[in-house]
């Protein structure tokens, strides 16, 4: 067996040591916009988008605790939905706004991967609810005698909890685009705009989609705000 040694002068030897030492200290996050006369339009934007989606969903939250006739499995995981679309929301939208106030589109490493890690997090969760949601109304009207039996208050903890341990077309078509097109055809403004579907305007159709359609909620909503 032949071992080489590669012999190089000090000023090299400590020029690869630097070179090796270098780490990324931030990102630039591209944005929709460079024109300063759109800042403050994409700004009002997202943040009526962002109230919308925290006062949707936390109103729905509200309902469901304080009305006993909402205590079931159906609107204990709708409220456990309503919880994490709060969550999931939170990690983009506000530091988005805080770019485009500071016109400053820097993130940092750390930050990065934090976002990545909770993004990724309530994601899951939101996939995994859904899917428990779709096995409750399917237990309620393929079984509906036995349904009280099936989905016991044990086992909608339990498939909450399965749910941590970490779908929608709308948020899949769109998320998978964005991937799919960065080979093919890589486009910042479509990335963007496609990205925003499944990661802001989702969140905030769930109310309207699976609550606000309901009479029982309509109901709750009046109970709350109005006190009837």
């Amino acid at each position: 067996m032949i071992r080489l040694k590669l012999l190089l002068p000090d000023s090299d030897l400590h020029h690869m040591k630097m070179i090796n030492q270098t780490q990324i200290s931030e990102f630039l996050l591209l944005g929709f916009s460079e024109d300063p006369a759109l800042q403050p339009l994409i700004f009002g934007l997202f943040l009526s988008i962002y109230l919308v989606t925290i006062s949707g969903n936390l109103l729905i939250v509200l309902a469901i605790l304080s009305d006993q006739h909402l205590h079931t499995p159906m609107y204990f995981f709708l409220t456990n939905l309503s919880m994490v679309d709060i969550c999931f929301t939170s990690t983009t939208i506000p530091k988005m706004l805080v770019n485009i106030q500071t016109q400053n589109r820097a993130i940092s490493y750390a930050a990065c991967i934090t976002q990545m890690f909770f993004f990724i997090l309530f994601v899951g969760l939101d996939d995994f609810l859904l899917t428990v949601m779709a096995y409750d109304r399917l237990a309620a009207i393929c079984h509906p005698l036995h349904y009280i039996a099936i989905m016991t208050p044990q086992l909608c903890v339990q498939l909450v909890l399965m749910c941590w341990v970490t779908a929608i077309s709308l948020f899949y078509g769109t998320g998978l685009g964005v991937y799919l097109s960065v080979s093919a055809a890589p486009s910042s403004a479509s990335t963007a705009a496609a990205s925003v579907m499944y990661t802001v305007v989702t969140p905030m159709l769930n109310p309207f989609i699976y609550s606000l359609r309901n009479t029982d909620m309509k109901r709750a909503l009046k109970r709350l705000l109005f006190h009837k």
